[in-house]
């Protein structure tokens, strides 16, 4: 049976998906794919809070998928876990300026004035990235996705 129309990624076009990007090893499947569906989940519910905005699809794709599709890499994304299990993460890192770090076991790098809507969240192990996604979540998500969505800031 075929997925509804608003569930098939393909049926959207890239040009309304939101990319988050877990690695293709398999150690990165385990740890940060069950992260970035919470992730997903918080951008669903802040977009719900948002009704005004025709919201882009958040979808869950692995870093080989990504730097494979061109057109995927011009879409807002969201890379999570390290550099050394995800390949954009990788990418990112000497792309993006660091945002956020703590005691040098996680890290968030992103552009802080939302230009450019890539972001990296890592951590030196599971509960380090899990940390550094709540720390997103609390302190960034809402910029990206204002940004992501074409909304002023807050308080504007």
């Amino acid at each position: 049976m075929a997925a509804p129309p608003d569930h098939d990624p393909d049926a959207l076009g890239p040009d309304r998906l939101l990319l988050i990007v877990v690695g293709a090893h398999l150690q990165a499947e385990q740890e940060h794919r069950p992260l970035g569906y919470r992730l997903r989940e918080s951008i669903v519910r802040w977009q719900a809070g948002h009704p005004q905005v025709t919201p882009l699809r958040p979808v869950l794709c692995t870093d080989l998928w990504y730097l494979n599709a061109e057109d995927l890499m011009q879409r807002p994304t969201i890379a999570v876990g390290a550099p050394g299990l995800n390949a954009v993460s990788a990418f990112f890192a000497n792309r993006l300026p660091t945002a956020l770090v703590i005691d040098q076991s996680l890290q968030v790098q992103l552009d802080p004035e939302f230009v450019t809507l890539r972001a990296c969240v890592w951590g030196v192990d599971e509960r380090a990235t899990a940390s550094g996604i709540d720390l997103f979540e609390t302190r960034y998500l809402d910029g990206f996705l204002r940004s992501a969505h074409d909304l002023p800031e807050a308080g504007e």
